[in-house]
């Protein structure tokens, strides 16, 4: 693509979470998402494949209907309140429509299916936007309506999440694909915190971004995209193939890594507000998730190939890229004991 058509459209994604991040009114932040939305479709079809077009073509059909129901929502609210203001939702319709809305921009269950077919189609760098960049406007949208959500809705949404999330990356062979479907699952953890304590799901953002974006960082060094050609890269990059494996192993939230923390926030938080039996169901299929993650692990770290790889040899890594992928990794590992600090930051 176009370097300058690339900073434009680039330029155009950071303005449009911007607008949304900062705005009191709905109908800026709605313009927000819009631009966020169409700077996404030409960099998902720069590929100049079929696949790539399916998949700009499933994701702006389901934002343009999300984005035409927070629209309809916010002029339902407007109509019975005579309020724009994004902390004042106090029509119960309008806040159903919004939530749903909110949900298919997210990829909630059981809004999901759009998600994991749309990153299958992409590049792994718009994926990775796709996946952390594109969740930060619809996720500060429900941050600040929180206390007007429906609770048992979002409690339901998040348990279907996070089972969908681990059921459905159980049989996959491609990496994009169970991306996706963690994804799905964490979002499910973030949506479950929200009406109790919403800096908790600012933290669990917050991580999540941090680790599915060396996770990607990691694939686009290694450039694999399914298990077959992941398990060739213990050969070619020793250190970054145990660095993608200890990243699995944060994702699925095993100490002492710093995925174990919003989990173990999360669920003492929730047994606190005597919701035991979800809490229960919420960590059981944690270790769904955690079973595909440890299969990756697996195929990195204990499989060889029978066969002479047909990818070349990476002996040298460049050294112009990737710079930031050292900080990522550390930042994956390391979070733990600082967790009273960040804590307090939040808090």
């Amino acid at each position: 693509m176009n370097p300058h058509a690339l900073s434009i459209l680039l330029s155009s994604l950071a303005v449009g979470t911007i607008t949304t991040l900062s705005s009191s009114h709905w109908f800026l932040a709605w313009v927000g998402l819009e631009i966020n939305t169409l700077a996404m479709i030409p960099l998902m079809t720069k590929m100049h494949h079929p696949r790539s077009t399916e998949s700009a073509t499933k994701y702006f059909l389901t934002q343009a209907t999300a984005s035409a129901l927070i629209l309809f929502s916010t002029i339902t609210n407007a109509w019975a309140t005579e309020e724009w203001t994004i902390t004042t939702m106090n029509d119960s319709t309008s806040t159903l429509m919004l939530t749903i809305a909110l949900t298919i921009k997210l990829g909630i269950a059981p809004f999901h299916l759009w998600l994991p077919d749309v990153m299958q189609g992409l590049n792994l760098t718009t994926c990775l936007i796709l996946a952390t960049w594109q969740k930060l406007a619809p996720m500060s949208l429900m941050i600040m309506t929180n206390h007007q959500l429906n609770t048992n809705l979002l409690i339901t949404m998040a348990v279907l999440s996070t089972v969908i999330g681990g059921w459905g990356g159980l049989n996959q062979t491609q990496i994009r694909k169970m991306m996706a479907y963690s994804s799905i699952a964490h979002l499910g953890w973030m949506t479950l915190i929200l009406s109790f304590s919403p800096s908790l799901t600012t933290l669990n953002l917050m991580i999540y971004l941090m680790l599915t974006s060396s996770m990607f960082l990691m694939m686009t060094t290694l450039n694999s995209t399914s298990i077959n050609k992941l398990s060739t890269s213990w050969l070619k990059t020793p250190l970054l193939a145990s660095s993608m494996m200890i990243t699995l192993m944060a994702l699925g939230g095993l100490p002492p890594t710093s995925g174990f923390l919003p989990k173990w926030l999360i669920l003492q938080e929730m047994t606190k507000q005597h919701l035991g039996a979800v809490s229960t169901l919420m960590a059981m299929s944690a270790l769904l998730s955690l079973f595909f993650y440890l299969r990756l692990s697996y195929a990195i770290s204990l499989t060889t190939t029978p066969n002479t790889s047909n990818s070349n040899m990476t002996w040298r890594m460049t050294h112009n890229q990737m710079q930031i992928l050292p900080t990522m990794i550390t930042l994956t590992t390391m979070m733990l004991p600082i967790t009273p600090t960040l804590l307090a930051m939040l808090n």
